[in-house]
């Protein structure tokens, strides 16, 4: 029984002919006259239907020689183009392809643009099927590109042997020989084909049982003798000390230096890690290693709360007020901001980083607004004479202390140009050596060189430049300034120190402050002169009777840095004495009165509050200059 369709074209399936024959098929009208097309089946791989051998053996493939004897179609001229009939179970038609230009023996399948519906057998399409092209189907994933790519990859491999034994191989060849071409050229692109070995991952989980917490921290397949050894730069290597219960260390290893151990072969830290202390990761640890407490840090969270409350609209503080206690008729924003500043940044807080970094954004753009081109803070500033250079030297700090914090490029500037305008106004050695006092080079003493000299270790902290002739004019103004003992004086040279060059009177706040810028200067751990100063300090210790806040704070950065028994005395009465003193309760929480001390009344409650903070800070404010 026959189908047709509305225009009275026979539709029924026609058994298939022998390969050479013309299709008895009609084909779809086409202008552009393109050789018969072969339908295009979806399937994962390439399908081969077997042909019998209806006529006499030809010497190219079955596919090659049906390409070959197909006549040239002859679109009827009347009829317009329309889209090709496929029989399919269900009937759909099929989206006509762009036209494609196949080469001598070398057939080119068609791309389907549009899914292709299954298709009957060979038989019911009146063609001969050899061979046929993967459809991607569009509900694969992603994961099926590389099969994708390795299948076109072979179809163009194929094409081009089948290409080369077509041209080359088979005028002059016997079947066996193409038929072994063929098969070894194959065999040669499988060979090729590198197939990816997928490995699973296996995780080993052992279980093992200790005695005691901490034991099973133990591992022994791990032979100590056959690691090499690795240096370390010195100031990160730290005593590695057993103790009993691993897990209830700190983070860091304890530190445990004893006061007359030799010093380790660096005088100083390391360049740009004396701060590093001050980073949330190692803060806890440095505090656990030197005797720091939850309460020097809840003392030293009310004091940066008693900060913040009192600064300024404009983003400084001041001296006066609005706190009571402060400097009547004194008024140094300059100081007082830069105090400011070096307590937050001393808890690890930047402009960029930390809970007040707001506060400190404010009061360092208020402080680098009073700098001038030559580097000068105060020339901007109606400071009194005395307070100049003091205040010089701590907004020197500042800046310093948070460029080598953050790197940040837009604070370096402002920082170099206050250290060199420092060298500029250094005194010359003919006022008894390099130092610094109330105005510019013309005078000389142990307090205001102080301030400097840590300023100048700032800088040298945050890799800035320091011309070396002025640590070098400091060190000769220390060897001048120095107390020479006396008929009856048992004391070594150099251990104790004056204010000024040519006073006969010794001072432990004067001794401590200059001992501690011979530290930063390079003096050895195990100097007689140094231990011998300590040893003196050590006999002043902090005691409110006699409130003396500008000596402790020197004091506890020279106990600081040297370690030791010297240190462990000096902070088991700091640690105690100032969180005591400080108030807990009103406006005023947070601060220290500067009521009897030596120089409250000039420096007033944001003066003590400051120098209070620094000292419950320096368990992490500076790396300890000796380090073993």
């Amino acid at each position: 029984m026959s189908t047709r369709d509305s225009r009275g074209r026979d539709l029924t399936p026609q058994p298939p002919r022998a390969v050479g024959g013309p299709p008895e098929s009609p084909l779809p009208p086409n202008t552009d006259q393109l050789p018969p097309q072969t339908p295009i089946l979806p399937q994962s791989s390439q399908t081969v239907v077997p042909v019998p051998q209806t006529s006499p053996p030809s010497v190219l493939p079955p596919h090659l020689a049906a390409a070959a004897s197909a006549p040239a179609p002859i679109a009827p001229a009347s009829v317009p183009p329309t889209a090709p009939i496929v029989p399919q179970v269900p009937t759909a038609p099929v989206v006509p392809t762009a036209p494609t230009v196949l080469h001598q023996a070398t057939p080119t399948v068609p791309q389907a643009t549009t899914p292709v519906q299954p298709t009957p057998s060979p038989a019911a399409t009146g063609r001969v099927v050899t061979e046929t092209q993967n459809v991607k189907s569009e509900s694969e994933t992603d994961s099926d590109e590389n099969d994708s790519e390795l299948r076109q990859t072979l179809e163009e491999w194929k094409e081009k042997i089948l290409e080369f034994v077509t041209r080359f191989a088979v005028p002059n060849a016997p079947p066996w020989m193409v038929s072994m071409l063929i098969h070894l050229a194959i065999l040669i692109v499988l060979a090729l084909i590198a197939l990816p070995q997928i490995v699973e991952s296996t995780f080993v989980v052992e279980v093992s049982y200790a005695e005691e917490l901490g034991e099973q921290l133990i591992d022994d397949s791990v032979s100590i003798d056959s690691m090499e050894p690795v240096e370390t730069d010195p100031a990160l290597a730290f005593d590695a000390r057993e103790v009993d219960n691993p897990l209830a260390s700190s983070a860091m290893p304890q530190f445990k230096l004893e006061l007359f151990d030799a010093a380790s072969e660096m005088a100083t830290p390391a360049i740009g890690m004396a701060l590093s202390g001050r980073e949330p990761g190692a803060k806890k640890a440095m505090l656990a290693a030197y005797g720091g407490t939850s309460e020097t840090e809840n003392s030293v969270e009310s004091a940066l709360e008693w900060l913040k409350r009192n600064q300024k609209s404009d983003g400084t503080w001041s001296l006066a007020g609005p706190y009571a206690d402060g400097v009547a008729g004194t008024e140094n924003a300059l100081a007082a901001t830069a105090m400011a500043l070096l307590a937050f940044q001393g808890a690890g807080n930047t402009h960029q980083s930390g809970d007040y970094k707001v506060v400190v954004k404010k009061g360092m753009d208020a402080l680098l607004k009073m700098q001038d081109r030559d580097g000068s803070f105060f020339a901007t500033q109606r400071i009194q004479g005395s307070h100049q250079l003091y205040s010089q030297a701590q907004a020197t700090i500042a800046v310093c202390e948070l460029y080598g914090m953050t790197e940040d490029s837009g604070l370096r500037e402002h920082a170099q140009r206050a250290l060199d305008y420092a060298g500029s106004i250094q005194a010359d050695d003919g006022l008894g050596g390099g130092g610094w006092r109330y105005q510019p080079g013309k005078d000389v003493d142990t307090s205001v060189t102080g301030w400097f000299v840590i300023a100048v270790k700032s800088g040298e902290m945050g890799q800035l430049s320091v011309p070396s002739p002025v640590k070098d004019r400091i060190s000769r103004y220390l060897d001048n300034v120095a107390a020479v003992p006396g008929e009856g004086d048992q004391f070594v040279q150099g251990s104790r120190y004056l204010y000024r060059v040519g006073e006969r009177e010794q001072r432990v706040s004067m001794t401590a402050e200059a001992l501690l810028c011979r530290q930063y200067l390079g003096w050895e751990h195990d100097d007689p002169r140094l231990m011998a100063g300590v040893q003196y300090v050590g006999q002043h210790k902090i005691s409110w009777d006699e409130p003396h806040v500008y000596y402790w704070y020197y004091a506890t950065q020279l106990m600081h840095h040297m370690g030791g028994d010297a240190w462990e005395d000096w902070n088991d009465v700091m640690r105690k004495a100032l969180p005591a003193a400080q108030l807990k309760t009103g406006r005023e929480k947070g601060s220290w009165s500067p009521a009897g001390d030596q120089f409250g009344y000039t420096g007033g409650r944001l003066f003590m509050t400051c120098l209070c903070t620094y000292m419950l800070e320096v368990y992490y404010r500076h790396m300890p200059i000796y380090q073993h």
